[in-house]
C-alpha cells in the first residue's frame, strides 16, 4: 500500500480525525457527500480551514473524474458555450484564436482562464500534436498580454491541468493565469 501524500484526501481525513477524535471517517464522509457541507460545531479556526480544504479536495477530485468520463461524448463544454456567448463571462482579452476571461472561482486575486476558440481535438495538453503548435504559442502569448493588462507582469503563474490525475475538470485545453499574491512553491 502506497503512503498517503499530504494532499491526498485520505491523509487529510486522517489528519482531521486526529484533530477531532469523536468524528469517525464514515461520519465525515457522509458529511462530505452531501450538497451543503458545514464544518462540525465547535471547531477552532485552524480546524475549520482544514475541514474546508478536505471538502474542496474531495469535490475537485470527484468533478475531475466525472469530467474525464464525459470527455469523448462530443457534447459542447462550458467553454464552448462561453465562446458562443450562451454563457456570459467577463472577457479580459480576445483575438481571432483565443479568449481570456475571469474564473468564476478565483484561487488568487487575479485568476484568468485562456482558451483556444476552436477545440480541434485539443481537449488537454497531452493530446496536442504538430497542427496545434500555432495555437499553443498564441495561448502563451495571451498569458503574457493578460498579465500586463492585469498589472501582474512582475510575478504570475501559468497552470495547465492535464487529465483526471491533475484534476482537469473541463476537457477543452485552458490555461490558468494566477497572480496578485505570493505564489509559493511547490504548488498543489
Amino acid at each position: 500500500m502506497a503512503a498517503a501524500t499530504v494532499s491526498s484526501p485520505w491523509f487529510l481525513l486522517s489528519s482531521y480525525r486526529a484533530l477531532r477524535p469523536r468524528t469517525t471517517p464514515a461520519n465525515l464522509i457522509l458529511r462530505l457527500s452531501g450538497r451543503r457541507i458545514r464544518a462540525p460545531v465547535g471547531l477552532t479556526a485552524p480546524h475549520t480551514r482544514l475541514f474546508r480544504h478536505i471538502t474542496h479536495a474531495v469535490d475537485e477530485e470527484a468533478s475531475a473524474r466525472a469530467a474525464a468520463a464525459r470527455v469523448d461524448s462530443g457534447a459542447p463544454t462550458i467553454f464552448d458555450k462561453i465562446i458562443s456567448k450562451e454563457i456570459p463571462s467577463t472577457v479580459v482579452y480576445e483575438d481571432d484564436k483565443v479568449l481570456a476571461f475571469r474564473d468564476i472561482n478565483p484561487q488568487a486575486p487575479v485568476h484568468v482562464l485562456i482558451i483556444p476558440k476552436q477545440r480541434d481535438g485539443l481537449t488537454e495538453l497531452g493530446k496536442a500534436d504538430h497542427r496545434h503548435e500555432e495555437v499553443l504559442g498564441r495561448l502563451l502569448y495571451a498569458a503574457k498580454v493578460v498579465a500586463e493588462k492585469e498589472g501582474i507582469s512582475e510575478g504570475f503563474r501559468v497552470v495547465i491541468n492535464n487529465g483526471a490525475s491533475a484534476c482537469q475538470s473541463v476537457y477543452h485545453l485552458h490555461l490558468h493565469v494566477l497572480g496578485g499574491r505570493l505564489m509559493k512553491w511547490p504548488p498543489g
